[in-house]
């Protein structure tokens, strides 16, 4: 096979496949080993009618489709090699006219990835981000922990927003007691907005042993058809009214909860958690911010395949979350009136720029050689493994050979935004 660069006007490459007749001639024998099986010819049994009885029975080109097909898949991508063509997209192929005894010619059109020179990545101007840590964001972390650690007791007074209420309720829609509406010994947390807007603040004020009669209107988008946008009673009992008690802020505390013996040995740990934590976080916004000048600096002309490969993994992505929800996509567009085409546009702005973004990243990873060593696709490796409780070795097995690529991959370009941060001017 002989493969030939014919021309390439923008995104769009030409070339050619050339076979000669002798090798056509070999796929041929090839598609008809592989399929006189299939051909029943009077006086001979199935699979054993010679090929030339069978093309004169049903056309000399019988065996054509397969054997070119088996042809075009042995040495496409040799060619791509051999042509230095990075495809983004299925090709066109165009077969010249197919002759017995005759050379092959496979006139094939593809998008190629763009060609292009990243300009203006080293010496970005940014401005430095300072995500200072204070007195105040540790006392708040304190008092989350405090709060995870609260226990429930009984408080002798009227429920406030905050108290969780014992209850038991039937709901009413005029004189009929409706499906689903009632339940026994049900806890309650004010001020949750869990239950019908309105119903829990007419909660606030009753004690233990209260009865009250709760008036709400159910939303007109509810769920159940036959109560959305009607008036109800919920009749309540309330059995008991309980508030966190907080436990004391002490070292008997951070014994409690951590591995320290004093409670200001725990804040130093949760302020220097948290200092790490904004330098991570102003790293990333400072990288962002070069990321988006570099954007900025560079005209890239994208093509669509690429950006509606972009999209189709955005739909995918959300897809899956809904579903992880208990909902599909199709629900979702039914529910929002909207159909799959308005939605993958809404989509469209967001794709166009995440795909610019990677390939001005990895045409910079291009122009710097950026490389990665064994020993750091070992570390991550050894990360991910950590991360999953499972052995490396297993780790390789899951990925396989396409995915272990794209780790590599991903570990360059990151490498690549690395060196564009290492390298800009913060100011």
């Amino acid at each position: 096979m002989k493969s030939t660069f014919i021309s390439r006007e923008k995104n769009d490459v030409k070339f050619t496949m050339e076979f000669t007749a002798e090798e056509f001639d070999k796929a041929v024998i090839a598609a008809y080993q592989a399929n006189k099986g299939r051909f029943a010819i009077d006086g001979f049994r199935k699979g054993k009618a010679p090929r030339t009885l069978i093309e004169r029975h049903y056309g000399e080109d019988v065996f054509y489709e397969d054997a070119i097909n088996e042809m075009f898949s042995q040495n496409y991508f040799q060619a791509l090699t051999e042509l230095n063509i990075n495809v983004i997209d299925r090709p066109n192929a165009d077969f010249s006219d197919i002759k017995k005894g005759e050379p092959l010619t496979v006139a094939i059109t593809v998008t190629a990835y763009p060609e292009f020179e990243v300009k203006d990545y080293k010496g970005v101007e940014i401005q430095k981000v300072d995500n200072a840590v204070t007195d105040e964001d540790v006392d708040k972390e304190i008092e989350a922990l405090q709060k995870r650690n609260a226990r429930m007791v009984l408080a002798e007074r009227a429920a406030k927003e905050g108290d969780t209420v014992l209850i038991d309720y039937s709901g009413f829609v005029g004189e009929d007691q409706f499906e689903g509406g009632t339940a026994e010994r049900q806890p309650l947390k004010l001020g949750s907005n869990s239950f019908i807007p309105g119903f829990e603040e007419q909660l606030i004020g009753c004690s233990a042993g209260d009865e009250k009669d709760v008036l709400v209107t159910f939303p007109e988008e509810y769920h159940a058809p036959d109560l959305a946008g009607k008036e109800a009673v919920f009749k309540c009992k309330v059995h008991e009214v309980k508030e966190e008690e907080m436990p004391e802020l002490n070292d008997d505390f951070a014994k409690d909860v951590s591995e320290f013996d004093t409670l200001e040995e725990l804040k130093k740990d949760k302020k220097e958690n948290l200092e790490k934590a904004a330098q991570d976080r102003a790293v990333n916004e400072m990288k962002n911010a070069v990321l988006e000048k570099i954007y900025e600096a560079n005209d890239v002309e994208i093509p669509q395949v690429m950006i509606e490969d972009e999209i189709d993994g955005m739909v995918q992505e959300f897809d899956q979350q809904l579903r992880y929800q208990g909902m599909d996509l199709q629900t979702y567009m039914q529910y929002l009136g909207k159909e799959a085409k308005d939605f993958r546009e809404e989509l469209r702005a967001d794709a166009t720029k995440k795909t610019k973004t990677r390939m001005l990243i990895s045409a910079i990873a291009d122009a710097e050689k950026l490389e990665v060593a064994p020993e750091e696709l070992d570390k991550e490796l050894a990360a991910m493994a950590e991360q999953y409780k499972m052995e490396v070795e297993k780790i390789k097995t899951m990925l396989g050979s396409d995915n272990f690529a794209a780790l590599e991959k991903d570990l360059k370009m990151r490498k690549a935004v690395d060196f564009v941060y290492d390298n800009a001017v913060i100011k």
